[in-house]
């Protein structure tokens, strides 16, 4: 009897390298979207970086510094609606804001609220006066107390004289000499610390409440960008400054 020829027997057929390929992008992707979403709820509600590009602040912020900057306590602005969640609290005297500028709300700015509404503003000699008293600011520089320029952008505040000027009556408003003002409902004034070389609210006028951003919370890092070293974001950082509270 001849030996009977078995048919070979078939190894079992392994997992395919791509479907491991495939697989391993699908958890990938995965882990990619929720992160983007939880970057994007973060920094649309909580918190957001902010980068001081001027130096108006100077003596409280400095140009270099980034900020992480509170969204919530103001009522942080809901994505592509023009709604806002509930605020924890509305803008007081003294506390610096970050900001759309009304002028061109593509660009932020970050100044100090110095009128909530309702306030009566005015300035003597570059000293605030509030509802008929001096406000001592113990956080303002003067780099150049001698000079006061006047010019057309500070005409604006004419039409919220207290009392208005009577007909015939020219208003001469300067940087350091105008007012009083009324704050309007719903609109914050806001100067920079540095009070000499600051583009506030002098010259273009009140900040709308719906454009407050939120307030910045602490410096988490900062560098002189204006230094002749090369890569001075690396070699010229500030580091006294890093996690250094805003007030």
């Amino acid at each position: 009897m001849s030996d009977t020829e078995l048919p070979p027997v078939e190894s079992p057929t392994p997992r395919r390298p791509r479907w491991r390929a495939l697989r391993a992008f699908w958890e990938w992707s995965k882990s990619m979207a929720t992160a983007l979403v939880l970057f994007f709820l973060i920094r649309s509600f909580i918190v957001e970086a902010f980068k001081i590009p001027s130096g108006s602040m100077e003596g409280t912020l400095l140009v270099g510094d980034f900020l992480l900057v509170n969204k919530m306590v103001y009522g942080a602005e809901v994505p592509f609606t023009g709604a806002r969640l509930p605020a924890v609290t509305a803008p007081r005297h003294g506390d610096v804001i970050v900001f759309r500028w009304p002028v061109d709300p593509s660009k932020d700015f970050v100044k100090r609220v110095v009128g909530v509404p309702g306030d009566t503003l005015g300035m003597v000699d570059g000293i605030l006066q509030r509802n008929g008293r001096t406000v001592r600011e113990r956080y303002v520089s003067h780099t150049e107390p001698g000079a006061d320029p006047a010019g057309e952008e500070f005409r604006w505040q004419q039409r919220y004289l207290v009392p208005r000027t009577p007909a015939g009556v020219s208003y001469h408003p300067s940087r350091n000499n105008w007012g009083p003002l009324v704050v309007p409902r719903e609109h914050l004034f806001v100067l920079g610390d540095n009070r000499d070389n600051s583009l506030d609210s002098r010259y273009w006028g009140f900040v709308p409440d719906s454009m407050v951003k939120g307030r910045p919370l602490l410096v988490y890092f900062s560098y002189a960008p204006d230094s002749a070293r090369a890569a001075p974001f690396l070699t010229n950082v500030r580091w006294h400054r890093l996690g250094t509270r805003i007030h």
